[in-house]
């Protein structure tokens, strides 16, 4: 079993599939909130939805807006499961926070390159933990 420890942004805890991004997500134009879809066109996840999924990502790219647009999805009721950040900053905890959405940052480890999209994990905010409960077939 798996543990990666870190710093919590929002607490709570849920379990999810993992959706992984090695590449920053841009809020202001890079997501449709409506449907919880990555559109950024030269992104990596363009076209996926994170909608309940435990997304796993560096952090955000692009202006303040950020936050609005993932405010949106949780309104809307596509926002993703949890989220954690290889990096906190202003805008991503900001994100986190207005979605409501159990988040961690700081790891112990890289949890892009630990986690895989698949993988079943565990986010436990409240006590700063996620655990990889199964593997994604590689």
């Amino acid at each position: 079993m798996t543990v990666l420890r870190g710093r919590t942004i929002v607490p709570g805890v849920v379990e999810g599939e993992a959706l992984v991004s090695h590449e920053t997500i841009s809020g202001w134009g890079g997501i449709d909130p409506a449907t919880g879809t990555i559109i950024e066109r030269r992104h990596e996840l363009h076209g996926v939805c994170f909608t309940g999924k435990i997304l796993v990502f560096p952090g955000a790219k692009g202006s303040s807006g950020w936050s609005g647009f993932f405010q949106s999805t949780r309104l809307l009721g596509t926002a993703p499961l949890g989220m954690i950040f290889t990096v906190v900053t202003t805008k991503v905890a900001l994100g986190a926070v207005v979605t409501r959405v159990p988040a961690l940052s700081d790891l112990d480890r890289d949890p892009v390159e630990v986690i895989r999209t698949g993988d079943r994990l565990r986010l436990d905010a409240d006590r700063g933990f996620v655990e990889i409960l199964t593997r994604a077939p590689a």
